[in-house]
Formats: structure tokens, sequence, C-alpha cells
């Protein structure tokens, strides 16, 4: 049976739409689309892809940084009495996608906006990582040259926060040079190819992840979601174990030994079997 959520909604509605895999799009976010007199996305031709496999045929106009207050002018009366979605090409608009513009425009105006929420590909890196996610930062995209990609990575690496953020094949291997020179050997995660049948994410030490990408000459493509630990998490753990005793205590009530293990070696950097000594003798301590 069809929600009538959206049924009489006049005003944009954002859209996420799948980040990889089809199959990654909810009932609500169909309906909407089906539903739509005119969907706005980055681009149209990418877009079809996701309209033809889903039998949908809709009008479609093109928004990029460069059009933004152009498209605004065009649908601006469209705004007062027609049903308009917002999609990017992938995951959930304005997240590093155009349309922020248009949105405050609507703001404004006093113009009805409403989300559908659903794919992004910050949160299964996230998830997928191994890194703590409790607090973390979004940086956004790795910028194009060396110069402000250093200054970019600098910036994380004074953040006390895990960060997150985005780079292109193109700017894959300057990023993890970059990421060797100032974060030396922190733990970092990389996520590429999300929800595909090709995902896969490379995990440890920045060194040791630069030469997954070196090993993979060749089959370097897709965009790439990177994960960095925060600045003081090597250091105050790798120290001194004893002093996060309590915190290790709290991952044994709700981890295995083996997986706290692998926890708190990924992100000290300290020798598995150190690791495990101490874990063991804590988890002895806890169980008298």
């Amino acid at each position: 049976m069809k929600s009538k959520v959206n049924e009489n909604f006049i005003g944009i509605s954002i859209v996420a739409t799948p980040i990889g895999n089809l199959k990654d799009i909810s009932e609500r976010a169909i309906q909407t689309i089906s539903e739509a007199d005119i969907i706005i996305c980055e681009n149209p031709k990418h877009s079809l892809k996701l309209l033809n496999n889903l039998g949908i045929k809709k009008k479609l106009i093109s928004l990029h940084d460069y059009n933004e207050n152009k498209v605004i002018e065009r649908i601006t009366n469209k705004l007062l009495d027609k049903k308009i979605v917002l999609i990017s090409d992938a995951g959930s608009p304005l997240i590093s996608d155009p349309g922020f513009n248009l949105i405050k425009h609507c703001i404004k105006n006093n113009i009805k906006i409403t989300s559908i929420p659903g794919p992004s590909s910050i949160i299964p890196a996230l998830q997928l990582s191994g890194i703590p996610i409790n607090e973390f930062y979004f940086a956004g995209f790795f910028p194009k040259n060396y110069g402000d990609g250093s200054k970019f990575i600098n910036q994380i690496n004074n953040i006390n926060k895990t960060s997150v953020f985005f780079v292109s094949n193109h700017k894959i291997k300057m990023c993890l040079e970059i990421l060797e020179n100032i974060l030396k050997n922190r733990i970092i995660s990389i996520a590429k190819e999300l929800t595909k049948i090709n995902e896969n994410v490379f995990r440890g030490t920045v060194q040791g992840v630069k030469q997954n990408f070196v090993d993979m000459e060749g089959e370097i493509k897709g965009e790439y979601v990177v994960i960095v630990t925060p600045v003081n998490q090597k250091k105050t753990v790798s120290d001194n174990l004893e002093t996060h005793e309590k915190e290790v205590s709290l991952m044994l009530s709700k981890f295995s030994l083996t997986d706290v293990v692998e926890i708190v070696h990924k992100l000290t950097g300290i020798t598995k079997n150190k690791v495990y000594k101490w874990v063991l003798k804590l988890k002895k301590l806890r169980d008298l």
C-alpha cells in the first residue's frame, strides 16, 4: 500500500539515491520520484540510468556549481505549484554536491522543503573502518593541488575527532603521499566501491594502506572515502595501555577478547602479542 506522506506536498523534496547498489532505495524515495513534476539532478545521463531502472520517465533539469542561479530563476514560479525533486548523482544531495543555494532560496521565500533520507557513503565507510565513530568531523573533498592538499591534511592533523573526507581516483595517490608525510603512521581506513560487488576497505597505518594502492596500479577507479583516527588517539593509548583500563574493560563487556585485541592493535600500532597479553591479564582480573 502506498504511503500518503508526499501525495499533496508542493515544493522541493531532497531525495537520497543509491551510492552503488540500485536496490538501496526506499519505497518512499521511489514514490516521491514517480510523483514529481520535475527532477533536478547533477548529470541527466547518470540519473537516467536510475530512472530507467525504476521504470520512471520524468523531465530532468541539470544543476551544477556554474548554473545554480540560472536554475533557480528558471524554476522560481514552478516552486509554488509543482512537486520538485532534488537528487545528486549518488547518495544524499548537498553533501559536497550542488543545491545549497537552491535550498537557501526556498527557505528565504517560504517554499516548502522536505528530506527523504537514505544512502550516504559517509556512514557505511565509518561503520566499516574499525575506527571510533562516536564523534567525527566531515571535511568534504580533498583539494585538487598538492599545496592545498597539504593544508587540508594539516588541519585534520590537529582535529581531536575521527575525520572523514572524499578523494577522487585522480588524487588518491597524492593524498596518500601527503598523509604519509604529515600523519606518519596514523591509523586510517579507505573505502572504495561501497555497496557494489567489488566493495573493499583498506585498514591500517598510512604506510601500509599506501602500499595497497601501489599494488593496485591500473585498478584505481571511482571515489574513495578516507577515515583518519583522532590526533591524540595513537599517542594517548600507546604511551601507557594501563591508563585506558576503563575503556578496554568496557569493550570486553561488549566484544570478544579477539575483537578487543584487534581494535586496540589497530588504534595504537602496538604488536598484537603485547596487546593480547595485557588484555588477557585484564580479562582474568575482571572475571575473578
